[in-house]
């Protein structure tokens, strides 16, 4: 028997699928890398790739920030982001997302979080992202400690299930705003 006979024939992926074992979720304590993202969700048929990049930024509630902390568990992380990738799918079915999110000691101006999505037209990418943030602000299970002027102290978020996915779906189509507590 021949080797190519032998070797199993490596499956042809069309441009509109996904290789389920494309990783399109990251919990990471390295920088984050933008055009990473862009690549994983980059495709023939984009006629828009839309990236946020969540910063580090020097103030918070009127006190001076030096830097952050953020803690998770990165499996249960990287699980709930491919949830709300999976959430994306079902309301917009053509895009392509890929979400990073840094853990560990973050500077002023470094990234925290990057989401990118790509489709065919730009309405999806940015009701697709804005939900992103939207839930991922709610759901993940991402811990944020702030070292400020005043002290140290965890920044409390919306609790889990305050924001449910119609809520999201909402303010991502421009239909409500959020105003977290």
């Amino acid at each position: 028997m021949t080797r190519a006979a032998r070797s199993p024939r490596k499956k042809k992926i069309s441009e509109n699928s996904r290789d389920s074992r494309v990783k399109d979720a990251f919990i990471t304590r390295k920088p984050l890398d933008l055009n990473s993202l862009v690549q994983r969700v980059a495709f023939p048929g984009a006629g828009a790739i839309l990236t946020f990049s969540g910063v580090v930024r020097d103030n918070a509630h009127g006190k001076a920030v030096k830097h952050l902390e953020y803690e998770a568990y990165p499996e249960m992380a990287e699980q709930t982001l491919r949830d709300i990738i999976a959430e994306i799918h079902e309301r917009w079915s053509d895009t392509r997302v890929a979400i990073a999110h840094r853990i560990g000691t973050l500077k002023i101006g470094e990234a925290s979080l990057i989401i990118a999505v790509a489709a065919p037209h730009r309405p999806e990418v940015y009701a697709a992202s804005r939900y992103a943030i939207e839930r991922i602000k709610t759901i993940l299970p991402v811990w944020k400690k702030e070292f400020a002027s005043d002290g140290d102290h965890w920044v409390e978020g919306p609790l889990a299930g305050e924001l449910p996915p119609e809520k999201a779906e909402e303010i991502a189509r421009g239909g409500a705003e959020y105003t977290p507590f």
